[in-house]
């Protein structure tokens, strides 16, 4: 089972060099990847509903230039808030750059205000994800469907894309499109149920994992006994939020090493 990091990005005064710094701590230990979220423009502040105050693919690329084996993500870009064949070309350069270590996790999104200030219509967000990431996928392969124009570059090789999500159209999406499919906050219960519908809908070898977060209060052996759990109920990943920036450091060594 892989153990991830999501990185905090919940802070407007969180200093600049901290992600980078944090994913660099991340490699050293032993974390297989690191996710960032997305929120374009949230109706409210950033913090803990609303993550994403530095951009995720612009700051995966400085992630990729301090750091050689980690994975990088997004988890998740609200695919249908941005134009495909640039997020097409984000990840097909950040993966060059990155010598090929990234997965594109993509949502829906669940903001209608959100959507409205950006002028997309929020009714239509689950059949413009698909769109997306089938013309997303024709990019990367080369099949070139847009007419008159050059996809460059494309990915080193097929780059992993995760879909987000619990609903049951979520669960058809990912069984449709998936490479990956990633929960949030389930219980292993409720894990293993959902991904029982995503095995009953498709038998292409789809991997299922989990985000958590690491509540106040909590400690690093509690977190690792959760992550037993959700091992056991089937999860391929593991992804852990570890709090708030000041803190994150400290409680990764602290994961690391209870799981170790």
């Amino acid at each position: 089972m892989d153990l991830q990091i999501v990185l905090p990005d919940e802070s407007t005064d969180m200093p600049a060099e901290t992600p980078a710094e944090l994913g660099v701590e991340a490699e050293r230990l032993g974390f297989h990847a690191v996710w960032l979220p997305d929120h374009l423009l949230p109706p409210a502040e950033y913090g803990s509903t609303y993550g994403g105050v530095y951009e995720p693919f612009i700051t995966l690329a400085h992630l990729a230039a301090r750091t050689s084996r980690i994975r990088l993500g997004t988890s998740v870009v609200i695919l249908p808030l941005r134009n495909p064949v640039l997020v097409a070309k984000q990840v097909a350069t950040l993966d060059r750059l990155s010598g090929g270590r990234v997965t594109l996790g993509v949502g829906t999104g669940w903001d209608s205000t959100e959507f409205a200030s950006l002028g997309v219509d929020f009714a239509a967000r689950g059949r413009l994800t698909d769109e997306a990431i089938v013309l997303i996928r024709q990019l990367f392969a080369g099949e070139e469907p847009i007419e008159k124009g050059v996809f460059a570059p494309r990915p080193l090789g097929a780059v992993p894309i995760m879909v987000g999500g619990h609903s049951d159209r979520a669960m058809r999406r990912v069984a449709e499109h998936a490479d990956e499919w990633q929960g949030v906050d389930l219980t292993p219960e409720q894990f293993a149920e959902r991904v029982a519908v995503i095995r009953g809908l498709t038998d292409r070898p789809v991997r299922v994992g989990i985000r958590i977060g690491w509540k106040d209060g909590l400690d690093a052996k509690t977190i690792a006994t959760q992550i037993r759990e959700l091992a056991d109920a089937g999860a391929d990943a593991v992804a852990v939020h570890p709090g708030p920036y000041p803190t994150a450091a400290a409680r990764m060594t602290a994961l690391a090493e209870a799981t170790a």
